[in-house]
This record gives structure tokens, sequence and C-alpha cells, in this order.
């Protein structure tokens, strides 16, 4: 059976020191009420609010420069990764549920478990 994956979210990566000015700026900046102001607990993670049928606005405290970064969401995470592997990607990391990966374009992206109980789409 073919698994299945799609977007799950864009993640702000913020290079600052505290998440919460960031949070408020990207929440007036977008039209977007904040979520969650520190989903995990951490300081390290903010969700904005978003339509059931979009994908998940995460902003997340990081050390590296600021940049913007996909999340693909499988319901394999194993062969949604080596179907990746295969049109040239490579793995960067493992980071405690997820892979960060890189795009032959050089583009970080993470591949994580399911997020939302919706349907998703066939992967190719």
């Amino acid at each position: 059976m073919p698994h299945h994956s799609r977007i799950s979210a864009f993640v702000l990566d913020c290079k600052v020191d505290d998440l919460a000015a960031a949070t408020a700026f990207w929440s007036a900046a977008l039209g977007r009420e904040v979520a969650s102001a520190d989903q995990d607990g951490d300081g390290k993670y903010a969700e904005l609010a978003t339509a059931a049928d979009e994908p998940f606005l995460l902003l997340q405290r990081v050390e590296h420069e600021a940049r913007i970064h996909l999340d693909i969401e499988t319901d394999d995470l194993d062969a949604e990764v080596a179907r990746l592997e295969a049109l040239g990607a490579t793995r960067i990391e493992f980071v405690k549920r997820w892979w960060v990966m890189q795009a032959p374009t050089g583009h970080r992206f993470c591949v994580v478990r399911k997020q939302r109980t919706a349907a998703v789409s066939t992967g190719a």
C-alpha cells in the first residue's frame, strides 16, 4: 500500500532571543491570532491560527540565520524520506521525531509524522 504525504507547515525560523516579539510581529503582519505562544513549553515554538484546510504556520526560535522552511507530513516517515532521497534530497539530522533534509536546490525542509487527522494526498 502506498504511503501518503502533504505540506504540513510553513515554519518561520527566527534568530531571536525571545520568540514572543517575533510572534507578535508575525501575528499582526499576517492578521492571524496566536494559537499557541509556547507550543512545547520550551520557548522554542509558537503557532499562529490557521484554518483546518491550511498548513500550520509555526515560528521556531533558532541559532542559524532566519529563513522559512516547509514541513512535509507523512503516514510513513521512513518511506517518505527514502522517496525524497531517491529524488535527490539528503538527510541532514534526525531531531526528536522528524528528519531535517536538504533538497538538491539547497533548501532545508523537515519530514514529520502525520500532524492532522484529515486524509492526506498520495505521495508520488
